[in-house]
């Protein structure tokens, strides 16, 4: 298995403190991820500059990146376990972000020797 990079972003503006509602929500999400063993708890990973990633939209939209520019927040990152980039979109349509406008970066994490 790969290991991929979910970086969580928002447009500007958006509140970004959530609910209680909406926590809860996230951390259900991730506890699906962590159940199913795809969760990397470690930090030896590096994303690269250039390369392979997508950008996941909630209206089901599935683009081509990284982007150098942006105009959102990144709200924060994790690291999963998948074995192709398009396993982890299909792990990350499940995040509760998009009901919010946000959207998911998909980076494909490079090991260190």
């Amino acid at each position: 298995m790969k290991e991929f990079a979910l970086i969580f972003r928002l447009k500007e503006g958006t509140n970004i403190k959530p609910s209680p509602e909406q926590m809860q929500e996230r951390m259900a999400w991730l506890a699906g991820i962590a159940a199913q063993n795809r969760l990397v708890d470690k930090g030896n990973t590096l994303l690269p500059v250039a390369g392979s990633a997508k950008v996941v939209s909630g209206d089901d939209i599935v683009t081509d990146g990284p982007f150098t520019e942006i105009k959102e927040f990144i709200s924060g990152y994790i690291v999963i376990r998948a074995a192709s980039i398009d396993e982890a979109v299909e792990l990350a349509r499940g995040n509760p972000i998009f009901k919010i406008g946000g959207s998911i970066e998909i980076r494909e994490a490079l090991k260190r020797d």
